[in-house]
């Protein structure tokens, strides 16, 4: 009978104990941990479905000119609403530079159908799916016990029933403007979610 390497079984263990933590590390991060893709990076293309599940591509979108893509919470958050209703005002500005706005948002299609509804968009709002674009560009955070209550009792959120999964995790609500060459150009990221971006510095900051 061949002996147990008593050291390999503790490293195998210390192993398996690393791959686990790594597992769990999305879904562990705290609102400061997530530091959002940074200026200079050059992004890989993703799709996801709009509000009728039709297919949309980052690639095809920056066909058009570049792209001011912006995270939302989702339609129960006021500030969301607000923000969007204010994109939605000055839309023409952001267009007239050739530019087009692309909002990611973490719920189903039905829910944004209430985003679009309350903030009259006319801009694409695209289901993030497993939260999938957000987790690649680093906004996703687990709010804590206390504030999902809050959010799920007094906001209506719904965040499981609204979300692919059970996890209630959150984007931070950051924008960011990708030229055609799929580079970050520039990005407005603040934890503090009451900050967001203004018309005017996404205007001064798209591509001439």
């Amino acid at each position: 009978m061949k002996r147990i390497n008593t050291t390999s079984i503790m490293l195998l263990s210390i192993l398996s104990l690393s791959l686990s933590c790594k597992a769990q590390d999305k879904s562990l991060k705290t609102v400061n941990d997530a530091k959002g893709s940074e200026v200079g990076q050059v992004v890989e293309n993703f799709t996801a479905t709009d509000v009728n599940n039709n297919p949309v591509s980052l690639e095809k979108t920056l066909e058009k000119g570049p792209v001011v893509l912006i995270f939302i919470r989702g339609q129960w958050c006021p500030i969301c609403n607000r923000h969007m209703n204010t994109i939605q005002d000055s839309l023409k500005y952001i267009q007239d530079k050739g530019a087009q706005v692309v909002v990611i948002s973490p719920e189903k299609p039905e829910f944004i159908e209430k985003t679009i509804e309350k903030s009259k968009a006319e801009f694409i709002v695209l289901y993030d799916e497993g939260q999938k674009i957000s987790d690649y560009f680093d906004v996703t955070f687990n709010p804590d016990g206390k504030t999902k209550a809050i959010y799920n009792t007094v906001l209506g959120a719904k965040l499981k029933e609204s979300h692919t999964d059970d996890s209630e995790r959150l984007p931070i609500p950051a924008t960011f403007i990708i030229d055609k060459n799929k580079k970050i150009i520039w990005r407005q990221f603040d934890p503090d979610y009451k900050n967001r971006s203004t018309v005017k510095d996404i205007i001064i900051n798209l591509p001439k």
